[in-house]
């Protein structure tokens, strides 16, 4: 890979602008059927919730609003309940999570925890077994 791939939490609180590199678990949940759900389709609907908006939370998120658009329809198709609401004609503010929305983000979070918290000591065994960086040496090869 070329470059740290990094999200809005892979950045320091203090300076939003200095990415640091991830740590941890990538969890994406693959339903056998072709369809998932992972930490870019929940970090767009965290920012939806935030921005109350597609296009703000794209924005926010350094992604296309097409893109955005296309994960939001993608997500929406994937589940029986709707995920977002939105109210076309209204100047920003224009989409809303559904309480259904708000769940599948508390769901994918608690898999996190949960998968975090069963593998923290093979992580953690992994993380120590790592060759030390040369001076200069890119994080990710």
């Amino acid at each position: 890979m070329a470059g740290t791939k990094t999200t809005t939490a892979d950045t320091d609180g203090a300076d939003e602008a200095t990415p640091r590199p991830r740590d941890g678990l990538f969890i994406r949940v693959y339903f056998g059927d072709g369809r998932h759900l992972g930490p870019g389709m929940i970090e767009l609907l965290e920012a939806i919730r935030t921005e109350r908006s597609i296009l703000s939370a794209a924005r926010r998120l350094g992604m296309s609003y097409r893109r955005a658009w296309l994960l939001v329809d993608e997500i929406g198709r994937s589940f029986r309940q709707k995920v977002v609401e939105t109210h076309p004609g209204r100047r920003g503010h224009g989409t809303d999570l559904t309480p259904f929305g708000e769940r599948l983000i508390a769901l994918y979070r608690e898999v996190e925890r949960s998968s975090t918290a069963a593998s923290r000591a093979a992580v953690d065994e992994l993380r120590a077994a790592l060759a030390p960086l040369e001076a200069g040496e890119p994080a990710e090869r």
